[in-house]
């Protein structure tokens, strides 16, 4: 799945979107409040789904000289996160070639397809600059493929910051000396077990005037969310241009990735009651572990509701095919009433839409408790690292790159955009948000930052070391635009006093925490023991068969060719390892668990 990033981004936000990393990469990709999968997204990123846009084009003599006096060099990116395969190009292409001299040549197993990875191991050099999943990282270091850094990082004005987490990272790493090989995804500087965000990563979300048109119904469980959309859809079955439109669209190009088990859409929405997909394991509100392939837990509840909504009319036919730009087009034309991303609103909350009523907003479902994970302190789980090939010109470029990366004006650029395009300085320090619409209408950008249009040169790194929730130094405020106060101020539309009328709260979080119904997990730090070559094929045969059996069961014709699918699915997991698997899962988790009810137990 896409990076995921893949940030918490206020569904109402105008434009939170980012690449969507995969969040299985993707979406999103830049997700404050979710996991790595979460993040995918990207969004994320997601550019990223997930992703927030704006800052000004940055003096580069506090790099240590002007790009001129630096040999133009290419930095090989080996990204887990990135939805696109290529030389980053456009305005974010400019900025670092005008910082650094470098090219950004981003290999994408997303787009390459995972045995990229292998292939690339076997050479024994996966790349310049590596962002990997965490086994992958333990890997990479037993192997000696990655860089000890240590020596260079705590020089760094801005890594050096966030040294408690990166040592934390790597201190937990087996047969550790004190070296530093790599440095956590979107960290956060607030502590392991806040919340700080306004909405979390998934949640239903309707367009809130069809939402109102239906009379703002209670919704008691899926079945009645199933009715709302129904009417919805009965209502308005063509957008304003004509074009077919659905409750549901759905996307399989992002399903297996962030080390889950099952189709990307599935594993997502698990989480609105309370239980969280752990690769062949279900992790439920009471701290124990079930089995995927439990009929009592949300992997087959919610699959259940996909298979609902598809014999009741409401799922795109083009779901079983396209991919998450094709939905993404779908969601930006209007043709889509439910959405479980976040940041997936920004491809569709602008100003005008939040003014007009027509935007999309987190409506309860009585029957459904929301997991959450608390601020990524330790980061999201993923890892950046610098591949041990490199040379000596290689690494310190790479190093001040990524030094600046981290910095607040490399933070802008990732989570704000660019400067009186995106966003413009008030009088008082604080910014503004303009332009909403540049990320979903790929707005033409300005000459000065080389044209094109904006989401086609937005960050195609899809991957954060500095969460967007963190404070900006330079402002005062995060650098989440939709915690500016300006834009609070300009979003308190009726629409949003409507919401609040109705649900009691000023957002998400606070009527989730009001009706206590919000599971937000501490954010952790552990090492997790890599998988042995067997598992990993096991893992790999058995996600093949749950996302092809799960692809088959949505288009089951009633609930007893459902239930005969899904027993057929057990049974032949059984034969492939499944229950060896599980094991191998269950020693795995039960470390992060533990460590995630200490965390706890602490506060």
């Amino acid at each position: 799945m896409k990076s995921k990033k893949l940030l918490a981004l206020i569904c109402a936000t105008a434009m939170t979107a980012g690449l969507l990393a995969g969040c299985g990469s993707s979406p999103a990709a830049g997700s404050d409040s979710g996991d790595s999968a979460s993040a995918q997204g990207s969004a994320s990123t997601e550019a990223s789904a997930g992703q927030e846009e704006g800052n000004a084009e940055g003096d580069s003599s506090n790099q240590g000289g002007t790009a001129s006096d630096k040999e133009a060099m290419t930095l090989e990116v080996f990204d887990v996160a990135a939805n696109y395969q290529g030389v980053q190009s456009g305005w974010f292409g400019k900025v670092v070639k005008d910082r650094f001299n470098i090219e950004l040549n981003i290999l994408a197993p997303q787009v390459a397809g995972d045995a990229l990875y292998q292939t690339r191991s076997q050479t024994g050099n996966l790349g310049d600059i590596l962002i990997l999943e965490p086994a992958q990282f333990q890997d990479c270091v037993k192997v000696g493929m990655v860089k000890d850094i240590g020596g260079e990082i705590w020089n760094s004005e801005n890594l050096s910051g966030y040294r408690t987490q990166i040592e934390s990272l790597n201190n937990g790493l087996e047969g550790n000396n004190g070296e530093i090989y790599g440095i956590p995804c979107e960290m956060l500087n607030t502590s392991p077990t806040d919340l700080t965000a306004e909405t979390i990563y998934s949640s239903p979300l309707l367009r809130w005037d069809l939402y109102k048109e239906m009379g703002m119904p209670d919704i008691e469980d899926l079945d009645g969310l199933l009715d709302t959309l129904e009417q919805m859809q009965k209502a308005h079955p063509t957008n304003e241009a004509g074009d077919p439109a659905y409750a549901l669209s759905l996307w399989p190009d992002w399903d297996g990735g962030d080390n889950m088990l099952g189709i990307a859409n599935v594993v997502q929405i698990t989480t609105w009651y309370g239980e969280k997909i752990k690769e062949s394991l279900i992790l439920q509100p009471d701290n124990t572990f079930i089995p995927l392939t439990d009929k009592s837990g949300a992997y087959y509840k919610m699959l259940k509701f996909l298979n609902d909504a598809y014999l009741r009319g409401l799922v795109d036919p083009d779901s079983f095919d396209q991919t998450w730009s094709d939905a993404q087009a779908k969601i930006s034309n209007g043709q889509v009433y439910l959405m479980w991303y976040n940041w997936s609103c920004g491809f569709w909350n602008s100003q005008a839409r939040l003014e007009d009523g027509t935007a999309f907003r987190f409506v309860p479902v009585k029957d459904q408790t929301y997991y959450a994970d608390a601020d990524s302190y330790y980061g999201t789980g993923r890892v950046w690292a610098v591949g041990s090939q490199v040379d000596d010109a290689k690494y310190e470029r790479i190093m001040e790159f990524l030094d600046w990366y981290a910095s607040p004006e490399g933070l802008m650029f990732q989570h704000d955009g660019i400067e009186d395009f995106t966003y413009v300085k008030q009088d008082d320090g604080t910014l503004k948000r303009i332009n909403d619409t540049a990320l979903m209408d790929n707005l033409p950008v300005p000459e000065e930052w080389g044209g094109g249009g904006y989401n086609d040169g937005n960050n195609q790194l899809n991957q954060w070391i500095g969460a967007a929730s963190n404070m900006n130094p330079l402002t005062g405020e995060p650098y989440n635009g939709t915690m500016w106060k300006s834009y609070k101020e300009a979003t308190m539309t009726e629409m949003k006093e409507e919401w609040t009328e109705r649900f009691g709260a000023e957002n998400d979080v606070e009527y989730m925490k009001n009706n206590k119904v919000l599971l937000a997990s501490p954010n952790v730090s552990v090492a997790l023991p890599a998988n042995t070559p067997d598992i990993d094929t096991t893992r790999n045969l058995c996600n093949t068969e749950v996302c092809d059996a799960s692809w088959r069961m949505i288009k089951a014709k009633d609930d007893a060719e459902f239930d005969q699918m899904w027993d057929e699915m057990t049974k032949t997991l059984d034969g492939l390892g499944f229950q060896e698997l599980m094991a191998s899962d269950t020693a795995k988790f039960t470390i992060e668990l533990e460590a995630k009810l200490e965390a706890a137990k602490a506060e």
